[in-house]
């Protein structure tokens, strides 16, 4: 084998054995990642000798610029794709065409593929999206799709994050963690050389690159103090000419194709000759690279500022000079040059390639470099500029900076006398307040917005702002109010012929008809849906669907909201609409939370913890419901974050629930009166409304609490039913619902002893031991001599007392996976897993994490793969 690459011939058998398995069908992604300089770059330099004949490899790198370029590792391929992918990716503009251009290239050909892509820890939005959108296909392809990645740079929030959820979640995975090579594998590096191998292992702990370098500057026989100080030791002795043309070439964080090396370099490529014998570049006649990212960074770095800046300007002048430059590259050598002109120049135009490609994030840090100069644009062009730069921060979940641009939109457009634009401003200010929790001011902003276009003579506008309005009297539950506004906007919407306002409309106002107990508002809402899809319009088709979901969801209709979901969440996927997805996903946790299924709630739960604040709220309800109910630890800070999302929101769909379950778990641990209170006001709020769910609800924790019950209403509704002591009735409600949980809590609260024991046997099946051991005290107190003790069903055979989730983690704990490992192995966040960790270390009374694994071994806990 080179000895370039020792110690890795696990990893390119396995990718060897992915290619073939592909080849027949059964495509997969592979996971390369380690710290810089592990060999992730020299394991796929190495692998096509081991794929089987005629694999077709095509390798696209991510680029560590300040701002990314849109689908920047998919442009790498054009030259080794066909036609179709070529155009679409440097069009940019349809990312659906991407995605199946993406699909056909790699199921479209005789052999299998194999695409990697490397540092994806560097990709951007609209590349990750599309990795998306092939590792949900990629089971089904003849191809291995190849990811490298620092996983030493991965911080909670890491957009990468998403993605590595994703892949965990796939039919077939290969992981491979790149270790750090072996003393002998040193050694045997060393042979060659003059230096102590013991002494270069101490100096790199075993890094591949690392190692290399100082062996390659190791001539003297001493060991330089630092990998930098190897890297720019191999530079001397080269002539002032090629130091010159190499420092050029580093303040370009990508390989840098030959016309724009033609252009920065007098003598061309063959002024490289020499840095190339020197093994630090990789020349081809199409780009020269740095032979290793490490490389070029230790060049750059040592550069002085004043250098440095004077070399960025001189790529500046060559990239604008040249027909067809990428602007994102253009702003990032003016933002390091630091000139102005150019960022307001490129900076508009990089920010709308971004937009179309999908690429938000990256629209979003373009255009907050351009709004730095604000004072280069008229009050026309920055209104515009301020209007995107919300659209954007407002797709991305950056709500303080949404809201705060489109208010300088609004102010702008004030001054500028411009009656239409004030008003869509305004309709959409309202939007952004609303996403961002702030109701009272979507209110305001929506009213005015209604005012401004009433008489403006632009009917579309009027009706996307009466819709808009009666949305957000639907979601705060003022109905007649949202039928009004929504009705007129449905008026419009026909008038016009606009299939998406229409959409719109109807959803709020059945919306509002159904949840106000008019069966005919089940109708309008699936008109709505018929309208959408009819019509393409995807994300109000999902919204459609959305609450549909949501009502059946709270009319307790479990087995028809089993119909909507599959297709729900297929179209979502299908549209890679990720909002209204993990929107999807959270509605399915309730689902399954209704269902007593915990740990599939939990894992729903976890897609709506991201950036997408409507969703949020009930995801953090659903994890703080089951760990509750659970008696897991870490309900406090969900509850604490749900409450402070619903109170921002001032929607009864959000304060409603979140008040049930904190009332629950105080009266739990025996809290009556912080049961009392965290249910009482959101009580008297669902009593002014006559919202009968959370009312029924929220009153049954208030009598379980000791306060009186509220005057008796013609609620059917178990909750109800329970508050005034119609156990049997509700009990039966719960159960023909398919809520064992809550069938089982109605039932102990029966009389007879017989009834509370058939209740403790169904707690303990479902692993909700605060609630059995209430029940058990009961008992006892009844004088009942032989209450079964009942092990937790959850814990059974296991002599800890694990959940099913714990020896998960257990077992990862034993493989020595890290908390971000095991969070991405078992698809959770961060935080869940510090949690389940906290409390295998508390069950297994262990210290530390190696004295948990060495208990789970001591006490024969099942193996992952036997749980």
């Amino acid at each position: 084998m080179d000895r370039g690459i020792l110690e890795r011939e696990p990893e390119l058998v396995r990718l060897a054995a992915a290619a073939r398995e592909a080849a027949d069908g059964a495509g997969s992604v592979a996971l390369v990642f380690g710290e810089a300089g592990i060999g992730k770059s020299s394991l796929v330099r190495a692998m096509p000798e081991r794929l089987p004949q005629h694999t077709r490899i095509l390798l696209g790198q991510c680029d560590d610029l300040a701002t990314r370029r849109p689908l920047g590792p998919f442009r790498d391929l054009i030259g080794s794709v066909g036609a179709e992918l070529a155009q679409v990716v440097m069009e940019g503009g349809d990312r659906h065409r991407v995605y199946e251009a993406l699909q056909g290239e790699l199921s479209g050909v005789p052999h299998p593929a194999v695409l990697v892509v490397e540092d994806v820890h560097w990709a951007d939005e609209a590349s990750l999206d599309a990795l998306r959108f092939l590792v949900r296909r990629m089971a089904r392809l003849p191809a291995v799709l190849v990811l490298t990645y620092r996983d030493d740079e991965l911080s909670r929030e890491h957009p990468l994050r998403h993605l590595l959820g994703q892949v965990s979640r796939a039919d077939r995975v290969h992981r491979m963690p790149l270790a750090r090579l072996s003393e002998s594998a040193v050694r045997t590096l060393s042979s060659a050389s003059r230096l102590d191998p013991a002494q270069v292992y101490e100096v790199t702990s075993g890094n591949p690159f690392f190692v290399t370098e100082i062996l390659a500057a190791g001539g003297t026989g001493t060991v330089p103090p630092t990998v930098v100080d190897a890297v720019l030791a191999r530079l001397r002795g080269l002539d002032g000419r090629s130091v010159d043309a190499l420092e050029q070439l580093a303040v370009v964080p990508s390989a840098v194709e030959r016309g724009l090396v033609d252009r920065l370099l007098a003598d061309g490529v063959a002024g490289l000759a020499a840095a190339e014998q020197r093994g630090l570049l990789t020349v081809t006649p199409e780009r020269v690279a740095f032979r290793h990212e490490l490389i070029r960074r230790a060049v750059a770095d040592s550069l002085p500022a004043a250098r440095r800046i004077e070399l960025d300007r001189q790529v500046l002048t060559a990239l604008v000079a040249r027909p067809g430059s990428d602007p994102a590259r253009i702003v990032h050598h003016a933002a390091r040059a630091g000139d102005q002109d150019a960022i307001a120049r490129y900076g508009p135009d990089a920010a709308r390639d971004a937009t179309e490609a999908g690429a938000h994030r990256e629209a979003a840090a373009h255009l907050r470099l351009v709004l730095r100069q604000r004072h280069r644009y008229t009050p026309a062009e920055l209104a515009d500029l301020l209007e995107r730069y919300a659209v954007e921060c407002y797709t991305v979940a950056h709500s303080v900076e949404a809201v705060a641009a489109q208010r300088d939109a609004v102010a702008l457009r004030r001054s500028l006398g411009d009656t239409l634009a004030l008003g869509a401003d305004l309709r959409w200010l309202s939007r952004i307040h609303w996403w961002a929790g702030h109701a009272e001011e979507a209110r305001d902003a929506a009213r005015e917005a209604i005012a401004v276009l009433e008489h403006a003579g632009d009917d579309r506008l009027l009706a996307l702002a009466l819709s808009n309005t009666a949305q957000l009297r639907m979601l705060s539950d003022r109905f007649a109010e949202a039928i009004a506004h929504g009705e007129r906007a449905i008026a419009l919407a026909r008038r016009v012929d606009d299939a998406a306002i229409l959409a719109h409309a109807l959803n709020n106002v059945g919306s509002a008809r159904w949840r106000s107990g008019d069966p005919d508002g089940r109708r309008q809402l699936e008109e709505s849906l018929a309208v959408a899809l009819a019509a393409g319009e995807v994300e109000h088709a999902c919204r459609s669907y959305a609450n549909i979901i949501w009502t059946l969801l709270d009319n307790l209709q479990y087995a028809e909201a089993d119909r909507f979901l599959p297709p729900a969440m297929e179209l979502a996927d299908r549209a890679e609409h990720l909002g209204f997805l993990n929107y999807l996903h959270v509605e399915q946790a309730m689902r399954r939370l209704a269902a007593a299924d915990w740990d599939e709630a939990e894992r729903h739960a976890e897609y709506g913890m991201h950036e997408f604040v409507p969703a949020r709220c009930p995801a953090l309800t659903v994890l703080a419901r089951v760990r509750v109910r659970c008696g897991r630890p870490g309900t406090d800070e969900p509850l604490t974050q749900a409450w402070e999302i619903a109170v921002g929101a001032g929607e009864l769909q959000r304060t409603g629930p979140v008040a049930a379950v904190r009332a629950e778990a105080a009266w739990l641990r025996g809290d009556h009166a912080a049961a009392a209170e965290a249910a009482g006001p959101v009580h008297a709020h669902a009593r002014r409304l006559g919202y009968g769910r959370y009312q029924a609800e929220l009153g049954y924790w208030l009598g379980k609490a000791g306060q009186p019950p509220a005057p008796a209403d013609d609620s059917d509704h178990p909750y109800a039913l329970q508050a005034v002591g119609e156990w049997k009735r509700a009990a039966d409600l719960w159960w023909q619902a398919g809520c064992p949980y809550e069938h089982a809590a109605a039932l102990a609260e029966s009389p007879d002893p017989a009834d509370k024991l058939t209740a403790l046997a169904q707690l303990d099946a479902l692993g909700a031991e605060p609630l059995a051991r209430l029940v058990r005290a009961e008992l006892r107190r009844l004088g009942v001599r032989h209450v079964p003790r009942g092990p937790h069903a959850a814990t059974r055979g296991n002599p800890a007392g694990l959940t099913d989730r714990q020896l998960q983690v257990v077992r990862l704990l034993v493989d020595g996976l890290t908390n971000p490992e095991i969070a991405d192995r078992l698809v959770v966040s961060v935080r869940t897993v510090d949690n389940h960790v906290r409390a295998v270390l508390e069950k297994l009374d262990a210290p530390t994490r190696r004295q948990a694994a060495a208990r789970a071994a001591e006490l024969g806990l099942p193996p992952y793969g036997e749980m």
